[in-house]
């Protein structure tokens, strides 16, 4: 089978890197950040939208868990969106280029069949070692400037790279620009997260980002504090510095929580209970959603959110009354680009306006079908 035949389509890159087609359709509007329109809708723009954001592949390419540099986790990543079958006995590649989703059925993709391999574009996956390079080049720290200790990380090759990706910066000023109420929750299994808040609140509050040195002008305030999300068959447990709440006192408590968030904030997840629910959706890091609020909006962005429900990272809880307390798990794909996005990698380190057309996406979507669809 010819990779012509089942090829992954994938944006085309312009001389600059950036990807010429944006893969968005939204409708005109007269607000545009990053050449993204935001649409008339009465409601869209009057919403709090909170945003949960993974790190670790999705504005980190690095993982402290792991151990993996930059380039070994990039190249984990990209065994994560290339994909084949087994055929007679051997591998047999179904794409060409990266792509999110399967490009046909029966597809799976490498890292799901045979697990981290090191050095994946030297051995196996070496047809994918140009996108490797091209994207690593475009995470290169910019050599006219200094290296920066806390913003920047050197990779396995000896190069600089970006440890935090520029386009979430250029998120937090798209938001900010277009007079949208927001907040960031980062959520995340891993060990970088009290780093992450130090730097950000860093970068925020003095500037210290080279190629963002307006950010203080924004006046978001960054809680240092990292929060902890722990659940058991009884639910789920947040705490947060001396507060404590609990599942068992109602679901609603920890929507309320969330949805009063300001700022940048961050909670460590439980990744214990994912692994020991098999990384499915059931032991997925909680998302409460209540289709009935058209105050706030929460949006989730991982790289490891799959429509495929016996393997994603995120759980949907959506409450099933106004001011109710009982909730349902829904499927990925009942949420995907309304409450949930899966990180594109690749997209979010070549094109600076990725997460702000995403946002949009999601809060278009959201306005027109969530509460048609979930109630």
């Amino acid at each position: 089978m010819s990779g012509s035949e089942n090829s992954c389509e994938m944006p085309q890159s312009s001389k600059n890197g950036y990807h010429t087609n944006s893969g968005c359709e939204t409708d005109t509007g007269t607000e545009r950040a990053g050449g993204v329109a935001l649409s008339n809708l009465p409601s869209v723009k009057k919403k709090k939208i909170v945003i949960h954001f993974d790190l670790n592949n999705t504005i980190l390419v690095s993982d402290a868990v792991t151990k993996q540099g930059t380039v070994a986790a990039l190249e984990y990543y990209l065994s994560t969106v290339t994909w084949g079958r087994m055929a007679k006995g051997r591998w047999e590649w179904m794409c060409e280029t990266p792509t999110l989703l399967p490009p046909c059925e029966g597809a799976v993709t490498y890292y799901s069949h045979f697990g981290r391999v090191p050095g994946f574009t030297s051995g196996p996956g070496k047809r994918f070692r140009k996108v490797l390079e091209e994207h690593l080049e475009l995470l290169q720290w910019p050599s006219h400037l200094q290296p920066d200790k806390e913003l920047s990380i050197k990779g396995e090759d000896g190069k600089l790279y970006h440890w935090i990706l520029p386009s979430f910066f250029q998120l937090l000023q798209d938001l900010a620009s277009q007079g949208l109420e927001f907040s960031i929750v980062f959520r995340t299994f891993g060990t970088d997260l009290p780093r992450v808040l130090l730097v950000v609140q860093r970068a925020l509050e003095q500037g210290t980002h080279p190629l963002f040195p307006d950010l203080p002008a924004l006046k978001l305030s960054v809680n240092v504090t990292a929060g902890r999300i722990r659940c058991s068959n009884k639910g789920a447990v947040l705490t947060y510095g001396e507060e404590r709440l609990s599942a068992r006192d109602g679901e609603r408590s920890l929507y309320q929580f969330m949805s009063s968030s300001q700022g940048l904030s961050g909670f460590q997840d439980h990744f214990d209970w994912w692994a020991q629910n098999t990384y499915s959706i059931l032991g997925g890091k909680p998302l409460w959603i209540d289709p009935f609020d058209s105050a706030v909006q929460h949006i989730f962005i991982d790289d490891n959110i799959q429509q495929n429900d016996e393997d994603t990272i995120v759980h949907p809880k959506v409450f099933l009354d106004p001011e109710g307390s009982q909730t349902r798990t829904a499927s990925t794909s009942e949420l995907y680009d309304l409450c949930l996005v899966q990180n594109d990698l690749f997209r979010a380190i070549s094109d600076p306006s990725y997460f702000i057309q995403r946002i949009h996406i999601c809060m278009e979507n959201y306005e027109r079908n969530l509460q048609q669809g979930l109630n």
